[in-house]
C-alpha cells in the first residue's frame, strides 16, 4: 500500500474532466482532497493524498500525466535548511498538519516531516531566516 500527497495541475482545456472519479474508479484508488481551486474554462490545482496498491498507484499517475495533468509530489517540494535554522519554533503553530514538530524537549530541535506536509506555505510565511522553502509547482 501506498500513500503520497500529490498537487495536480490542471491546464484550462482539461480543468472540467472528472479526473477524480477516474482515479477512484478505474484505479481502485483512495483519494483525500487537501486543497483545491478549480474553476471552469480556468487553469486548476489539487492537492490530495492518493492511497493504493504501488501498481494502481503507479497506473494512475501514468493516466493523469497521459491526459496532461501536471504532477508534483509535495515531499519533493518542501525543504528545510538546517544551516540557516536555527529551530526559533516560529513554523510549529501554523503547521496544520504537524510536519513540523519538536520531538526531543532537550534539544528544542524542529523536525520536517515532509509525509505530513501539505504545501499550505504557512511556515515559509513564518520563517524569520527563510529556512523553510516551497519549491514552485511545475
Amino acid at each position: 500500500m501506498v500513500s503520497k500527497k500529490i498537487m495536480l495541475r490542471f491546464p484550462k482545456e482539461i480543468s472540467d474532466k472528472p479526473f477524480a472519479s477516474d482515479l477512484s474508479r478505474k484505479y481502485n484508488l483512495t483519494f483525500n482532497i487537501m486543497s483545491a481551486q478549480i474553476f471552469p474554462r480556468k487553469e486548476g490545482h489539487l492537492i490530495i493524498e492518493l492511497i493504493g496498491e504501488q501498481k494502481n498507484f503507479d497506473e494512475g499517475i501514468e493516466y493523469l500525466k497521459d491526459n496532461g495533468v501536471e504532477i508534483q509530489f509535495i515531499e519533493d517540494s518542501i525543504t528545510k535548511d538546517e544551516e540557516k535554522c536555527y529551530h526559533c519554533g516560529f513554523c510549529l503553530p501554523v503547521c496544520p498538519t504537524k510536519a513540523l514538530v519538536i520531538e526531543n524537549r532537550k534539544t528544542m530541535k524542529v523536525e520536517l516531516h515532509k509525509e505530513n506536509c501539505i504545501a499550505c506555505g504557512y511556515c515559509v510565511k513564518v520563517c524569520p531566516v527563510k529556512a523553510i522553502e516551497l519549491s514552485e509547482f511545475a
